[in-house]
């Protein structure tokens, strides 16, 4: 197994527990699995170490943006044709280069052989994933199938992760007064006084961070 298919399939878990929190909208857990699995596939290639994030809280958000996409396409993940016809095209590149290298190509390599987006072989590869069962029976063990808890603090954990990654998009002043009242626990007396402002501008501006905050986590 590639380094690229070890991550992917070690952090399979952050699907399930991303689609675990659409379940009941409409939308059967499959597909929501589906869509996941393509956000993860372009999160593992698109993690820029660099950074200094963790790939969990990069690959959260990702996930999570594929799964809402699900719900404003109508409930079905679409894959048209040429996106079919372009994962076979991918499927056998990466094939014929491990045949050729004795490894496991890279989205950069499979994009300039192919003449392609990296974008593009990402969801490619995406479409070439496997769908993983959330249970396994003793009796259909193929060792295709992994094991998640129903009762599991990934939940919270997954909020807290997406939570975090909205926080480092918002304009400094609002991250700044967000970070003074649950991070510092300061006061809105206090907030106000650091950040030059007043409270009654604190509290206004607060209330507004946490509708937008709570609209992006739901959707």
């Amino acid at each position: 197994m590639s380094e690229r298919e070890e991550k992917i399939c070690s952090n399979i878990g952050l699907v399930h527990t991303c689609a675990r929190r659409f379940i009941g909208r409409g939308i059967e857990y499959d597909d929501l699995y589906q869509a996941g699995s393509m956000g993860l596939v372009k999160a593992v290639d698109g993690f820029d170490e660099s950074r200094g994030l963790k790939f969990s809280t990069y690959a959260v958000p990702v996930i999570l943006g594929e799964i809402r996409r699900l719900f404003r396409d109508g409930g079905t993940v679409k894959v048209s044709r040429t996106l079919k016809e372009l994962a076979m095209r991918v499927s056998r590149e990466r094939d014929a280069f491990c045949l050729r290298e004795g490894r496991e190509p890279s989205v950069t390599e499979l994009s300039e052989t192919l003449g392609i987006e990296r974008e593009q072989v990402a969801e490619a590869l995406g479409v070439l994933l496997p769908a993983l069962s959330l249970t396994r029976s003793g009796e259909e063990n193929d060792g295709d199938e992994v094991d998640i808890p129903v009762d599991s603090p990934e939940e919270h954990i997954t909020d807290r992760l997406a939570l975090r990654q909205l926080l480092t998009e918002l304009p400094p002043p609002d991250r700044s007064l967000i970070e003074y009242r649950y991070f510092k626990r300061q006061t809105q007396q206090v907030t106000a006084e650091k950040l030059g402002m007043t409270q009654v501008q604190v509290s206004r501006r607060e209330r507004a961070i946490l509708r937008q905050l709570r609209e992006q986590l739901i959707g």
